[in-house]
């Protein structure tokens, strides 16, 4: 397995795994399948440009994908989107190696914090998180519509330049 950062020109690469994504696991984002395949070439562009995105190779094949943006309401934390795994994938520490690798890009922005936001069904994303240290924070929400009847819960890592997580009080 590979982890590879996505060039400003790949983003068909961008919307094929996002795209799969979706198809895969609808319940897992806020995004529909149907919203996001209607997106112009021009929003995949600026995407690819603007939003960090890391892919898990395996065998020549994209196999996951993980994407970090600036949080809104937190100057020192990035919010972790677009977390997928293919399921041929899943429990080989593909996810792991891409919360590793989201991270590090994060630490080397001066950032000291990943948030995220998980559904609270989603036992298998939440071990995940779990295993990386992530811990609830308190903040819950619901899916946007047409899933708002499915709760979230937002988690969050702290990490520290050392490349150490702490999940120590804030």
């Amino acid at each position: 397995m590979v982890i590879e950062q996505l060039s400003i020109d790949e983003w068909e690469r961008l919307k094929a795994i996002r795209l799969r994504a979706l198809a895969d696991a609808p319940d897992a984002f806020g995004s529909t399948f149907e919203q996001v395949s209607l997106w112009p070439d021009t929003r995949w562009q600026e995407q690819c440009r603007t939003i960090p995105t890391f892919v898990a190779v395996i065998d020549g094949r994209d196999a996951g994908l993980v994407r970090g943006v600036a949080s809104r309401e937190h100057s020192d934390a990035v919010f972790v989107i677009s977390m997928w795994v293919e399921p041929a994938a899943r429990r080989q520490g593909v996810g792991s190696a891409l919360i590793d690798a989201l991270t590090a890009w994060a630490r080397s922005r001066g950032f000291s914090r990943l948030l995220l936001d998980v559904s609270d069904t989603n036992l298998a994303a939440i071990a995940l998180y779990v295993s990386k240290s992530f811990q609830p924070n308190g903040r819950t929400s619901t899916m946007p519509p047409p899933r708002e009847h499915i709760r979230e819960h937002q988690r969050e890592l702290r990490i520290l330049s050392s490349g150490l997580s702490d999940v120590g009080e804030r």
